[in-house]
């Protein structure tokens, strides 16, 4: 099943470098200003090869080469290094999650990973990918032939592999990100350990948390390769790409809710939204000054009997629960995995059908921002920067577990598995 492989990843020198100046979050989670700030902190951060800033570019002098030229110009100067032994990395990170003083550790796996179709039964995914994203990160691995990021992918046990990886205390890379996240790094180059974490991988089934767009990146150029050699080496460098193992059983493995604020809207009706909405939910009253944590605990107590959305809008709050659409045509080609989430029920009842969103436009976000922070969803609204929010529960990783090996989806934005996973701290070059 999961096929993983040591390797002599390209690291940061730590004589050349000061790593936590060059380590970046995921590209797809960089803002212009986080750009910004990393390209302050050194010459050698990466967020120049994975999200190099467009300047007016042409054929011969644009995002992908320059990327290519940092990436081949730091190797040669030494900045980039292999590891002098095919190793595995066991990655911790100690975190609290936004809004919450407990302290948490989460223990991963860095290899290679066999690049599987779906079909094979192997990797699953739990959301849809976009043209675009896959369209610009191809290019990226085109032209510099390597891989930055780690693919976060969640496997099954009862904690085996953990404890295996913990009895590693090698470490070499120690940095906190600007989140107050540590990271820590532990080279593990002893055949027989590797040997022991690969027997135990074996039987296991992989769904994908993080890094979609750049799964599907590495299918698309693996295709590519195989269909410009004759000789089909099922060993070859493009058959693999970096990941990252996380458990799901995991007490670390902490996914956050994402909030929909709807703003823009051409009219709005709050009496309008109500009457809808009660055709498909309970809907109660609750007091319009709640705050952050009143928010928390409204939705927890009320999630625990099932979905639980609050709605807020500028001058009243509500809580909406219980919900009737089950099986009905707001629903069609979803199973009923799929429509006991509270996310689907915002999507398919609330924002398509109360409020007319269509999927594209949502897609597209065009009068939706997706929000982290309630804090923030509850300021815009109150402000007038919105017309409504909808807070929800996060999903649990139970039903992430079961729609995915079911072969099914979430919506966009679903699940925020958090603290994400560091760029830079390896890489993994094809040639």
């Amino acid at each position: 099943m999961a096929d993983i492989s040591p390797f002599r990843a390209l690291r940061y020198h730590p004589e050349r470098v000061i790593v936590s100046s060059v380590v970046t979050q995921p590209y797809d989670k960089i803002t212009p200003e986080m750009r910004e700030k990393y390209y302050a902190a050194s010459p050698y951060n990466l967020v120049r090869i994975i999200l190099g800033k467009r300047e007016p570019d042409e054929a011969g002098n644009n995002v992908y080469t320059r990327a290519a030229s940092f990436f081949q110009g730091w190797r040669k100067d030494g900045v980039l290094c292999p590891e002098p032994n095919p190793s595995i990395f066991s990655y911790t990170q100690h975190f609290q999650a936004p809004g919450s003083p407990t302290e948490h550790l989460r223990r991963g796996l860095i290899a290679l990973g066999r690049v599987e179709d779906y079909a094979a039964g192997v990797v699953f995914r739990h959301e849809q990918t976009l043209a675009k994203p896959k369209a610009d990160r191809l290019e990226l691995l085109r032209s510099t032939r390597a891989h930055f990021g780690q693919i976060f992918m969640l496997y099954e046990d009862s904690g085996e592999i953990d404890n295996l990886l913990a009895s590693n205390k090698n470490i070499d890379t120690d940095v906190s990100d600007e989140y107050g996240v540590r990271h820590r790094v532990s080279p593990i180059s002893d055949a027989k350990l590797i040997r022991q974490v690969q027997e135990k991988m074996r039987d296991k089934k992989l769904i994908i948390a993080d890094g979609h767009h750049r799964y599907e990146t590495a299918l698309a150029y693996r295709d590519e390769k195989r269909a410009s050699t004759r000789a089909n080496d099922p060993d070859a460098p493009h058959e693999f790409v970096m990941m990252t193992f996380v458990n799901m059983n995991s007490p670390g493995l902490v996914i956050l809710p994402t909030h929909r604020v709807v703003h823009s809207l051409a009219s709005f009706s709050e009496a309008d939204f109500l009457a809808k909405s009660r055709k498909y939910f309970n809907v109660e009253e609750v007091d319009s000054s709640v705050d952050e944590a009143r928010c928390t605990g409204l939705l927890r107590q009320a999630g625990r009997a099932g979905t639980a959305i609050l709605a807020i809008t500028p001058e009243r709050d509500f809580l909406l629960h219980t919900p009737r659409a089950f099986g009905s045509e707001v629903f069609a080609g979803l199973s009923i995995r799929q429509q006991s989430l509270d996310v689907v029920q915002l999507h398919k009842v609330l924002l398509e059908t109360v409020l007319g969103l269509s999927a594209e436009s949502i897609r597209n976000q065009e009068n939706l921002s997706y929000i982290r922070e309630t804090s923030e969803a509850l300021s815009r609204v109150r402000s007038g920067g919105a017309n409504i929010a909808f807070l929800m529960n996060p999903v649990r990783m139970q039903q992430v577990r079961d729609i995915a090996f079911a072969g099914e989806v979430l919506p966009q934005k679903s699940t925020d598995f958090y603290p994400k996973l560091l760029s830079g701290l390896a890489g993994y070059a094809l040639d």
